[in-house]
């Protein structure tokens, strides 16, 4: 199976909306990955329980089958996991997943 992970650590909207948004979006509907798995880290978990924009889209990318996850240790020193799970979002622990995604030579996009 084909899959991508997009780890997003730029806190921008500007590189939400033009890279992270359209590409994991376009990803799922065009079938250029079987699975895409977006990854919330560090401040992008502040950005994304605060901004209706980023909010919006990550709407929009579960809609269509882009599955959304949060760094918990990230979301937790933010204070931003319980509005994060209240977006739908899956909070959990990825020190030792993004590390097995990286021993695996899995697809990585680090944004």
């Amino acid at each position: 199976m084909e899959k991508l992970y997009i780890l997003w650590t730029n806190a921008d909207e500007v590189v939400f909306k033009q890279m992270v948004f359209m590409y994991a979006r376009n990803s799922k509907l065009k079938g250029w990955w079987e699975e895409v798995t977006l990854i919330i880290w560090g401040s992008t978990a502040k950005l994304a329980a605060e901004s209706e924009l980023v909010a919006r889209g990550i709407q929009e990318l579960l809609r269509v089958g882009v599955t959304v996850s949060a760094c918990k240790a990230c979301s937790d020193s933010l204070n931003t996991t319980p509005k994060l799970i209240e977006m739908g979002v899956d909070v959990k622990y990825w020190g030792e997943g993004l590390t097995e995604i990286l021993k695996s030579g899995e697809k990585l996009l680090s944004v």
